[in-house]
């Protein structure tokens, strides 16, 4: 079957292939194990959330690939990517997925070898790293490799870039459609219900974690949770979310004040303002992560807000896979990560004051470029009140 929804070039997936076998070898390797489901969609455009399940696909030095997962993932392999490779283990109460990946291996001639592993990926449980280590500890060397592919996806290519590009698109469409339905008395699910539907009839696709939204009291999480309100007339809602295409991610955050923005909200969104544009000044080759936060931190403790602010502002953005949008690295103290052209970060402000129950968060997603961040929203980085 051939691949009918790649969505880059068989060239672009057999450059970063090349990469990526070149790098095992610096490190003395003669193959990767992945696990995790944004490595396999980088290296072939495999696409799927079978990664439930056991699965691991192969990257040898000389950059052949070979996949092995369930029956229900073959043809959309074949379907989405270049794996021409693949063994499928067979359900049942005696099944033995880690004992296939064995053979599978000793068919690739990698009997004693010294075989990288992605330990670091959502796809690999507990259990399922002891029935690897069972199966593989006297069949070969196993090294932790789970930065491998992560370092090579964090610069994007300039097709990847048009994916982010248009990923923001998406979520300025959101954010708008979402304006368009927070008054006194909207329900959060309608709320959620305009931002999601904004995306999916551009084209976009689901995000790798929900949309975060909290009114009231709730507008001070910064995680999802479930159960819906009504806003009342005088009210907050916080919104963290993500224009997706092709599993790109550009994120948004926002704190809207209903009713009217008491005297505090506002100082607390201008300080906002002020550290996302201090941020996004670091945002550029020769920083570190770590001085992207430093910019944060300073504003905020100058305006007095230690209190109020959080231990991390933003993350680098991708293709990625639930349970969550965010990849590496962080932007946390002291990160010794190099900013580069073509690495994507959402940087977010959040202040949340418990003496009065006030929030005031503030994000957008950027490019690094030669020279300085390509801020990607077009919106309006304006206290919204309704």
């Amino acid at each position: 079957m051939t691949a009918l929804n790649l969505h880059f070039t068989e060239a672009e997936f057999a450059e970063r292939r090349a990469k990526a076998a070149a790098m095992l070898k610096e490190r003395g390797l003669d193959a990767l194990l992945m696990f995790r489901q944004e490595s396999m969609y980088y290296l072939t455009g495999y696409d799927t959330f079978g990664y439930a399940f056991f699965q691991c696909m192969v990257l040898t030095a000389s950059g052949e690939t070979a996949l092995i997962t369930r029956a229900p993932d073959r043809r959309q392999a074949q379907f989405t990517s270049t794996v021409e490779a693949i063994r499928v283990w067979v359900d049942g109460p005696d099944a033995e997925p880690a004992n296939e990946l064995h053979k599978l291996l000793v068919d690739l001639g990698l009997f004693g070898k010294a075989l990288g592993i992605e330990y670091d990926a959502y796809g690999l449980t507990g259990k399922r790293t002891h029935e690897i280590e069972a199966a593989l500890t006297s069949f070969a060397k196993l090294e932790d490799a789970s930065d491998l592919v992560s370092r090579l996806r964090l610069i994007k290519s300039d097709a990847e870039l048009a994916f982010v590009r248009r990923a923001a698109e998406l979520g300025d469409a959101a954010w708008h459609a979402g304006c368009a339905t927070t008054k006194a008395g909207a329900f959060e699910g309608d709320i959620l219900a305009a931002m999601q539907s904004a995306i999916f009839s551009g084209g976009g696709d689901y995000p790798a974690n929900e949309f975060i939204i909290g009114s009231g009291p709730g507008a001070l999480m910064c995680r999802y949770y479930t159960g819906r309100r009504h806003l009342s007339g005088q009210d907050q809602l916080t919104l963290e979310f993500g224009g997706t295409y092709r599993h790109y991610h550009a994120c948004l955050m926002r704190t809207i004040a209903v009713g009217s923005a008491p005297d505090r909200q506002r100082e607390l969104w201008a300080a906002a303002e002020d550290a996302l544009h201090a941020c996004e000044a670091e945002l550029k080759p020769g920083r570190t992560a770590g001085d992207v936060f430093a910019a944060h931190a300073k504003t905020f403790d100058d305006a007095g807000l230690s209190e109020c602010r959080l231990n991390a502002c933003g993350y680098s953005l991708g293709a990625t896979y639930a349970p969550i949008w965010m990849d590496w690295p962080m932007l946390y103290a002291d990160n010794p990560v190099e900013l580069a052209p073509g690495m994507v970060f959402f940087c977010h402000m959040i202040l949340f004051d418990d003496a009065t129950g006030l929030a005031a968060t503030l994000g957008r997603t950027s490019i690094v470029t030669a020279t300085g961040a390509e801020i990607l929203s077009k919106s309006s980085t304006d206290l919204v009140v309704v």
